[in-house]
């Protein structure tokens, strides 16, 4: 099986006041279509940079990132970010406050027919489970029923990849470790390819099949 999502001796920097900082070098995985990874490490190793470049928002400066056939970016191509048919879901969970269930989740899909972005609207729902939300505004949603409003979202578009930078960070432990394995559940019904970023090991083996861990900027381990 090839892999759906490969990155080959990727290297970041940011130009600081002493010139160029590398922040992550020789960083190298490959994830199959289906599968779920996650990085995992502290802050301030990597891991949600390597996020940013994989979804466009910060250049390669050695390497290529590759998803499926498609090449995203290297040191002399960089695919705009709404090229990429990749979707993120960021720690908030960025709902529109005056905008119901349905809206939110159908935000994306507003060059679809009517008919037919009602029809996956609704599907989205009844994948997270909230059919019967979709009138209800984020401020009448507790915070895992947010989460998973903010999951139909980025579902919606079909993405050929899903990005969840610490998605669940702002909740509570209990809610925190049941939405672990139902997200897990949600991605898997949906085959969802996806890359999870965490500092919570628990977490990271409760909902990855592939874990990686990172520090100072390079993949250490990529395990299954």
């Amino acid at each position: 099986m090839s892999a759906a999502l490969q990155l080959e001796e990727v290297r970041l920097a940011y130009e600081g006041a002493r010139g160029l900082h590398t922040v992550v070098d020789g960083f190298s995985l490959a994830l199959d279509a289906g599968r779920i990874g996650c990085l995992l490490g502290p802050s301030g190793c990597g891991k949600t940079t390597v996020l940013r470049a994989i979804a466009g928002f910060e250049p390669v400066r050695a390497g290529s990132i590759r998803l499926g056939d498609r090449l995203l970016s290297s040191a002399t191509v960089h695919l705009p970010p709404e090229e990429r048919r990749v979707g993120m879901m960021f720690q908030e969970y960025a709902l529109f406050p005056h905008l119901t269930a349905a809206q939110n989740v159908g935000f994306g899909l507003r060059k679809l027919p009517p008919a037919q972005r009602q029809a996956r609207v609704a599907a989205m729902l009844a994948l997270v489970g909230l059919g019967d939300a979709a009138g209800r505004y984020p401020h009448e949603l507790s915070g895992g029923q947010q989460q998973r409003i903010a999951l139909a979202r980025a579902l919606a578009p079909s993405p050929a990849l899903l990005l969840l930078d610490e998605p669940f960070s702002n909740l509570d432990a209990a809610t925190r470790e049941r939405l672990t394995v139902e997200v897990r559940d949600i991605l898997k019904t949906a085959g969802q390819t996806a890359v999870l970023v965490t500092h919570n090991e628990a977490e990271a083996r409760t909902m990855a099949d592939h874990v990686g861990l990172m520090h100072n900027g390079r993949l250490t381990r990529w395990t299954a």
